[in-house]
């Protein structure tokens, strides 16, 4: 079972990617569960969910795309549902049947194409298709949310005299208005509407000669609003006809809310689907954005990523158009542990929070930026001690806190995890902290466990040419310029190029020298020394790169002289082809000018006649020589 802490998340800054992912939800419920998702402890769920991403990955791309699965939050409605005697509103009734309706178009899509998509089609496969709770919905609610008139018997007749009494109020109201106006009792504004009902804006001084009730006057007291006697007497009849039709609209709710209420399960189901669906769209769409794959689960424990990159470093300097370096790191029983060194600025940290996040991530089943070749293995621990550990709430120095740190480490260590160090065994004096950092990962080691540490610590770079399955590692670096290359390079220790860099920044060559004689002489040399191979490894890289240029450019010439020459040939061939033609037209001009001269001298038709047919046959019988006839054969039916 896999177990991976809240701390290596956040060593990792797996919420990062997260927050990335949850930019692609359509819906707020969606973007929760991407923002809460967690590693998966088993392998076969771990598996099932990448399956269903790299589906929907497909898709995107596919002619035949998954349809649009767009949904309004449901669960007020659905808690209301659960309660006896509850009522929804018609806007509530509207979600519920545009769930419905989302839902049983996904359902019978994927129903549809089980073939294409198996582990999506096996996520919707549970969940009812029916048209029930729609038609229900649709029998009481118009497509605008409104009830209707022929819900019942009753709204509907209430409805039509409704209609009839706004006719009357209408009426009405404009005969009064017209006979007013013509009196000149009425100010310019004419009408107006108070606590919905129609006025007649009357002029103070005429207010006693118009009969109704004063429901207003304006600002300045010049005008008085005032509702004809005629029409209040329509307008009690609507108030009446409004509270029987809100009466009548509530009773209908009440019916149509208990007809629904034994849906409330499969109702959740649709929203659990349409939300699952939501967060496996987002997870999909990022690894577009990242060009993530479904890397292969090896059997036996190892990682080889290949061209792999960080993901948020990627995603950042995408957004500059700056270039990332991409990593290939591998680990398996015969390259266990690698031991990362070198100065700082050169991507230790970042290589190792690379391998931790992309695996923190493949098992929280999201597709990682790496070559399709890569393998990958599911650990049930990820441990991680990464950056400067202080805590002010335990009061516990750096070295206490990682004390603490690698005392959890040896709790959960086994051979199937995974853990990555930073900057291993500082925070103490160097020997006594190096010493001790030598035991933990002897003790790791032993363990099985498979790991990536990053260390100035001559001692454990030692140790590792030492052990049998432990590597050396260095980032290439640049020793005449000090730039770094951000490149892992596997087999050899890395320079901490400590004078080097402190000469590069200002410091006086005699104070470097003075700085030199207060250390063992051993380690300059040793350091010097892998300064030294790190150079000549970095040149001989050059070197091989650049006669690989050459070897691409001979081979790009080569190819270019082989088409010239195959050009030239053809040429050729073209040209022996139409002198032999044109020497076959010579010579026949030729004969038939010696001819024609013989006759002209004896003019003696039959032996011309003779002579013509007889070199004729001669060139017929060559002709037939060089284009022999292929025999017929005859066709059976």
């Amino acid at each position: 079972m896999g177990i991976i802490t809240k701390k290596t998340l956040e060593d990792l800054e797996f919420k990062e990617v997260l927050k990335s992912i949850a930019t692609n939800c359509q819906s707020e419920k969606g973007k929760e569960m991407v923002e809460n998702l967690f590693p998966f402890s088993n392998k076969p769920d771990l598996e099932n969910a990448l399956n269903q991403v790299h589906e929907y990955q497909g898709a995107l791309v596919a002619e035949n795309r998954i349809p649009n699965h767009y949904f309004d939050d449901i669960e007020k409605e659905i808690k209301l549902l659960r309660i006896e005697n509850s009522k929804l509103l018609p806007e509530a009734f509207l979600k519920i049947a545009n769930l419905s309706n989302t839902a049983n178009e996904l359902l019978l899509y994927f129903q549809k194409f089980r073939d294409y998509y198996p582990t999506l089609s096996l996520l919707a496969e549970p969940v009812e298709y029916t048209k029930t709770i729609v038609d229900e919905i649709f029998k009481i609610i118009t497509n605008y949310g409104e009830v209707h008139n022929k819900a019942s018997e009753l709204l509907n007749q209430i409805r039509k005299r409704l209609t009839e009494v706004r006719s009357q109020i209408s009426s009405s109201f404009n005969s009064e208005l017209a006979k007013y106006n013509k009196a000149g009792f009425l100010d310019d504004i004419r009408e107006s509407i108070i606590e919905n009902q129609p006025v007649l804006a009357v002029q103070a001084l005429h207010r006693r000669k118009v009969k109704g009730s004063i429901l207003g006057t304006s600002k300045t007291g010049s005008i008085v609003f005032i509702a004809p006697q005629s029409t209040l007497n329509y307008h009690r009849q609507l108030q009446e006809l409004l509270l029987e039709e809100k009466q009548e609209i509530d009773r209908i709710l009440r019916i149509l809310t208990n007809a629904i209420r034994p849906f409330t399960p499969l109702i959740n189901q649709y929203l659990h689907l349409l939300i699952v669906l939501d967060v496996i769209k987002a997870k999909a769409q990022y690894a577009k954005e990242i060009n993530g794959v479904k890397p292969d689960f090896s059997s036996s424990q190892e990682i080889d990523y290949k061209e792999a990159y960080h993901p948020i470093l990627l995603e950042k300097n995408k957004a500059q158009n700056l270039e990332v370096v991409p990593q290939s790191l591998s680990l398996s029983k015969e390259q266990q542990i690698i031991v990362i060194s070198g100065p700082n600025a050169g991507g230790k940290s970042i290589t190792l929070k690379t391998i931790g996040l992309l695996q923190v991530m493949i098992q929280s089943g999201i597709l990682i930026p790496v070559h399709e070749t890569s393998k990958t293995h599911f650990f049930d621990h990820i441990l991680t001690d990464i950056g400067d550990n202080q805590s002010i709430e335990n009061q516990l120095s750096t070295y206490s806190y990682r004390l603490k740190n690698m005392r959890g480490f040896l709790k959960k260590c086994t051979e199937n995890t995974l853990f990555l160090i930073d900057e291993f065994g500082t925070g103490s004096d160097p020997e006594l902290g190096g010493a001790l950092a030598e035991i933990f990962l002897e003790e790791f080691y032993h363990r099985g466990a498979f790991g990536v540490i990053t260390t100035h610590y001559t001692n454990l770079k030692v140790l590792a040419d030492e052990l049998d399955h432990v590597v050396n590692a260095n980032m290439a670096f640049d020793s005449k310029t000090l730039e770094p290359l951000f490149t892992l390079l596997i087999g050899q220790p890395g320079s901490s190029f400590t004078f080097e860099v402190a000469q590069k920044n200002g410091i006086p060559f005699s104070l470097i020298n003075r700085a030199k004689k207060k250390i063992d002489k051993s380690k300059v040399r040793f350091d010097k020394t892998i300064s030294k191979l790190q150079q000549e490894r970095t040149n001989l890289q050059r070197n091989t790169q650049q006669m690989e240029q050459h070897s691409s450019k001979a081979k790009e010439h080569a190819d270019l002289l082989a088409e010239k020459e195959a050009k030239i040939q053809e040429k050729l061939e073209s040209f022996q082809t139409l002198y032999d033609k044109n020497q076959r037209t010579l010579s026949i001009g030729r004969k038939v000018n010696e001819l024609l001269n013989k006759y002209f001298q004896t003019n003696n038709k039959k032996e011309f006649r003779f002579e013509f047919d007889k070199w004729v046959l001669i060139e017929k019988t060559k002709y037939d020589q060089a284009h022999p006839k292929v025999k017929k054969q005859n066709l059976k039916k």
